[in-house]
């Protein structure tokens, strides 16, 4: 097949790389400035003659990661206006194939599509056409304002899906077999996707990695933090002055605000947006998000949606152990978070019995709380919507700093992509990755994609788990005193 595409907007040029087709920043909507700052996702115009598509686009404003985790995250960073992009990885002989959405992760503040572990080429060897996204980020992409304009991150989101409907058959797509599928805020983003009425129809599978559908803010906490940046700013909480302010400092006033919640996680100057450690994310508006997104799919929304969802046993880590809090973590300290989430500490130390240290203890709850639960309660609900629900443990454990990162938040990524050669990958994995189970883990994927089975029981009245570790098992309700402990909470 010829490298040069046809698209809604006019022709594209890709490249062959790794036995496959690739064409990358591909404009799925017009470039948000200007008069479109702001502004929900417009259209992207035409272009005359054969437009490349040979390198990156550009990545949406955003950033650096704070340290440690800038050591931690191969962070890519392109600049230009037009980020509203995808890129596509698609076998030579496609036909009709089934197609992965991936929606990166990074708090709604980081990350891109072109993150190296994020690699497509391993899924188009297997069959799959796989496209990466990027969508906006921070103030830009999830600010809420007071009106009717919200959730433009998601709305971003929804606009790429829309143009994947009507262009992905012209790569050997078929728009009747998409899988949405993300790791952490992207887990988060596919869940919220799947309780939209907005997204209806654009996707069929849903896959979510490290992040579900229990996070987001009311619209009074939302405005709450928009008031505080335009305070900052010296504008009025409007979309017009906010729009007018240049892009650095508006990316520096919203660096201020999370450092400055991370630094003093008040409820009482942040709001619900303490509670989930992140300022800029998803807002319950009423239109993108009518409600909680795990409250919508358990009232049917997504209903026959079926979903594979999981997380790392010890995803926490990812955030303790580089930091020094792991270590520095006291009982007083530790029983004071088990209060304000209702736990009592003699219930959570019969709940956690393997964790042995105060820092071990608050890993463990932190990513039951943020991670383990939500991928729980979103499998019972899908499931009791009458659809496919498949739950996944990920347990291969890192040997990095000194063995404590153990099966950290986003260790699973280049093992779900097969992608452990990418660059940075080992900065999570060390020296010596488990290729083996990068292979299995990636089939599994790959199989859920294709024929909607990753080759394990659904998730039912058993609560059967797939462990994939060194060696993989079939669990049935691992982590079950656990998971009683959250009965009743959230």
């Amino acid at each position: 097949m010829t490298d040069i595409v046809e698209v809604t907007q006019g022709s594209i040029r890709g490249h062959t790389r790794d036995g496959c087709r690739v064409f990358l920043g591909i404009p799925y909507a017009a470039a948000p400035v200007g008069d479109l700052r702001l502004q929900p996702p417009a259209p992207a115009p035409p272009w005359a003659g054969v437009r490349s598509a040979d390198t990156p686009g550009p990545t949406a404003p955003k950033g650096p990661y704070p340290n440690p985790f800038q050591s931690l995250f191969n962070e890519p960073v392109v600049d230009g206006d037009e980020y509203l992009n995808l890129n596509v990885w698609t076998p030579h002989d496609a036909d009709n194939a089934a197609v992965l959405v991936w929606i990166h992760g990074g708090a709604y503040v980081n990350g891109s599509g072109i993150v190296p572990q994020y690699d497509g080429a391993p899924f188009a060897r297997d069959g799959i056409v796989c496209v990466t996204i990027n969508y906006r980020l921070g103030a830009e992409g999830f600010l809420d304002l007071g009106d009717d304009v919200c959730n433009l991150g998601l709305r971003d989101q929804i606009a790429a899906l829309q143009w994947i409907q009507n262009n992905i058959a012209a790569f050997g797509g078929d728009p009747d077999r998409v899988t949405i599928a993300g790791e952490s805020a992207g887990g988060m983003s596919v869940t919220s996707l799947l309780s939209s009425p907005l997204a209806a129809g654009l996707f069929h599978r849903v896959i979510a990695q490290s992040g579900a559908g229990h996070h987001a803010l009311s619209r009074p906490d939302g405005h709450r933090i928009a008031t505080e940046l335009a305070s900052r700013l010296g504008v009025l909480t409007e979309r017009s002055a906010i729009a007018a302010v240049p892009r650095q400092r508006l990316l520096e006033a919203q660096l201020s605000i999370t450092r400055d919640m991370a630094l003093n996680p008040d409820p009482a100057i942040w709001g619900g947006a303490v509670a989930n450690s992140m300022a800029f994310e998803p807002v319950i508006d009423g239109e993108v998000l009518p409600a909680l997104p795990i409250e919508s799919i358990t009232n049917g929304a997504g209903a026959g949606i079926d979903v594979l969802a999981g997380s790392n046993l010890h995803e926490q880590r990812l955030f303790l152990v580089p930091t020094g809090v792991y270590a520095a973590s006291t009982e007083p300290a530790v029983h004071a978070i088990l209060a304000a989430r209702g736990i009592d500490a003699t219930d959570a130390a019969a709940a956690y019995p393997e964790a042995d240290t105060p820092g071990a203890l608050l890993d463990a709850v932190l990513t039951d709380w943020t991670f383990r639960i939500p991928a729980i309660r979103l499998a019972e609900a899908v499931a009791g919507n009458g659809a496919n629900a498949y739950m996944y443990q990920f347990g291969w454990e890192s040997p990095l700093f000194d063995g404590l990162l153990r099966s950290c938040h986003f260790l699973e990524v280049p093992y779900v992509f097969d992608s452990l050669d990418a660059a940075g990958s080992a900065a999570q994995t060390g020296p010596q990755p488990d290729r083996d189970l990068a292979r299995r883990m990636h089939s599994a994927w790959v199989s859920f994609i294709q024929d909607g089975d990753p080759g394990w029981s659904v998730y039912g009245e058993r609560r059967t788990t797939k462990l994939f570790a060194s060696t993989d098992d079939v669990l049935a309700d691992p982590g079950a005193a656990s998971r009683r402990l959250w009965e009743g909470r959230r």
